[in-house]
């Protein structure tokens, strides 16, 4: 064999392995296509008036809304994700026998186009905070609004909670959504006060773009992700699918943050504490029969879309819409114990969406 045929020789083989790993790569990088086709599918119902999340009319709106593109984080398949070199410590670290649990807590509101937009009074945070106006109406819910109140028989009016007069203090979230625009409003601790309302942190997502928060930027949540992309929502129970990744809270993170978060919230430098924006997947041997439907939903859901570390809270807690039409979830969550779990990452080659 002369030496020109084996230097092209290697070359050639060299360009077949790199042909053949980005195509095992891109194979494990990639949305859901019914999910897509079934979204521009949809129409999107004309409102004239802001829309609670617990009604049928929002069902029907956010149903018939794309949240980010195709190839965002969120919207991508990692059931064939490698798993993190350091997955059983990052588990164990978090608890493999404590519960999966879920909070009611992150409603929305829907705002038509031309929604009335008002001054909100940023009182911290102010450097990591999008600047208003924001459109902020009237009945804008705040985290936990209704369904932590009806169960707990606390008799208080939506607005009594805006202005929080029984003084629960609080994250107080709140999620304004414009799905004609394709924009997402996120508050920190909002409160409704005599001089209007005030915020300690307010982001802006552009629901048509992948840009992140600025590098290091807080948003409404610890991690600097949106909340809305990954509320469990009426709509999808009833559809019997999940399709983009959810929001889990645990007590311990670690001082650094992994795409697509973009901020921490913590002291610690344990190498085996996650990280915020940690990808965790349901492994996928884990057997969801004999689950209700909803509850199934959601195990599936977490299977193929995982779940991002997002802020310092419960252990194992994900992010559930207080919707009084959702039944209780706890009793069967609670069977679900972290050594389910597993720590995913990218795979070699994966490159972040623009």
């Amino acid at each position: 064999m002369s030496s020109s045929f084996a230097s092209a020789l290697a070359v050639f083989l060299i360009v077949l392995n790199s042909i053949l790993v980005w195509g095992q790569h891109k194979s494990v990088v990639h949305g859901d296509s019914a999910r897509l086709e079934r979204i521009r599918a949809s129409k999107m119902p004309k409102f004239d008036n802001p829309v609670p999340f617990d009604t049928a009319e929002a069902d029907a709106i956010v149903s018939a809304l794309e949240v980010f593109p195709p190839d965002n984080p969120w919207n991508l398949d990692v059931s064939d994700w490698p798993l993190h070199p350091n997955s059983k410590n990052i588990i164990a670290s978090i608890g493999p026998g404590k519960p999966l649990r879920y909070n009611p807590d992150m409603g929305y509101i829907l705002v038509p186009p031309g929604q009335k937009k008002i001054d909100v009074k940023l009182v911290g945070y102010v450097d990591e905070c999008d600047k208003g106006p924001f459109p902020v109406p009237d009945n804008t819910p705040i985290e936990g609004w209704p369904v932590n109140y009806l169960r707990a028989k606390k008799k208080v009016a939506l607005l009594d909670v805006q202005r929080d007069v029984l003084k629960e203090d609080g994250d107080r979230h709140a999620l304004v959504i414009d799905p004609v625009a394709r924009k997402l409003y996120e508050f920190y601790q909002l409160k409704k006060t005599d001089a209007g309302w005030q915020a300690t942190q307010s982001s802006i997502f552009d629901l048509k773009s992948n840009k992140l928060r600025p590098d290091g930027w807080t948003s409404a949540d610890a991690a600097g992700l949106p909340i809305f992309p990954a509320v469990v929502r009426y709509d999808e129970l009833k559809r019997g699918k999940i399709e983009h990744a959810m929001r889990v809270t645990v007590v311990k993170t670690k001082r650094e943050y992994v795409y697509p978060a973009t901020h921490y919230a913590s002291r610690l430098k344990d190498k085996n504490l996650p990280r915020m924006g940690e990808r965790i997947r349901l492994k996928k041997d884990f057997d969801v029969t004999g689950f209700s439907r909803d509850v199934q939903t959601i195990l599936k859901g977490l299977q193929q879309y995982g779940m991002f570390v997002a802020d310092n809270g419960i252990d194992w807690a994900i992010s559930v819409a207080p919707d009084p039409r959702i039944p209780l979830l706890h009793e069967e969550l609670r069977k679900i114990k972290g050594s389910a779990f597993e720590v995913v990452q990218p795979p070699p080659g994966y490159q972040p969406a623009k």
